[in-house]
């Protein structure tokens, strides 16, 4: 992709993403005094930025790849729809709890939560950035290898791992309790997501069964 043009779909994807966050945020709040929201979109936007430019600089293709939405498997495309409705819950209902006054989360709690988020903010950009082909859709790449070293050589999929520590931080980032219901939703999204992307690798990569057999655990070490 062509640098002006591939700075113009950042710029766009980051400015929506933002707006898009804020918005679902503030309004179901009711008010821009909602001080948990910022401090969210601030713990969000700062990292996502570092992150864009520091591909920008030293990996646009894997970028690129990140950039793509589309996806080709039809339990994927489920997924997507799934996880938008989680989505659109999840950060919801933290806005109606200030509004309403639901819950008191202490300052001390969500402090910790916001460096819990930040923690698996950058384990996702770890694993990220050890896997070339780590590609926003499921998909078998041209000239696709297996991972297998850095956070690979721990768990197959660190990815989902660090995006799960990072959204059950999430709820209390944002001061409510009342979000963590619907975050329990979350591992079982994850797990429909991996049983399809595991099907396919599979498939696709044959060295993928016997990695399987080196590195067990999935999501969780020592656990699953």
């Amino acid at each position: 992709m062509p640098t002006r043009q591939l700075l113009r779909a950042l710029f766009i994807r980051f400015a929506l993403t933002v707006i898009m966050v804020g918005a679902l945020l503030f309004c179901t709040a009711g008010s821009l005094q909602y001080w948990n929201g910022w401090l969210f979109l601030m713990t969000l936007v700062v990292p996502m930025s570092l992150t864009v430019i520091y591909l920008f600089r030293t990996n646009r293709p894997l970028l690129e790849k990140r950039m793509r939405m589309r996806e080709k498997e039809k339990e994927q495309k489920v997924y997507s729809r799934l996880s938008l409705l989680w989505f659109l819950i999840t950060f919801a209902i933290p806005g109606f709890d200030y509004r309403f006054g639901w819950s008191h989360v202490p300052v001390w709690l969500v402090a910790v939560s916001a460096i819990v988020m930040s923690s698996g903010y950058a384990l996702f950009i770890v694993a990220m950035v050890q896997n070339d082909y780590a590609s926003r859709i499921i998909e078998i790449q041209t000239n696709h290898r297996l991972v297998e070293t850095g956070l690979y050589s721990i768990v197959r999929h660190p990815m989902y791992m660090a995006a799960t520590i990072m959204y059950t931080a999430c709820p209390l980032v944002l001061g409510s309790y009342y979000a963590l219901i619907p975050t329990l939703l979350l591992p079982f999204l994850i797990l429909y997501r991996i049983r399809n992307e595991e099907n396919v690798l599979l498939a696709g990569l044959p060295d993928y069964s016997e990695y399987t057999r080196r590195v067990r655990y999935k999501l969780v070490p020592f656990v699953w």
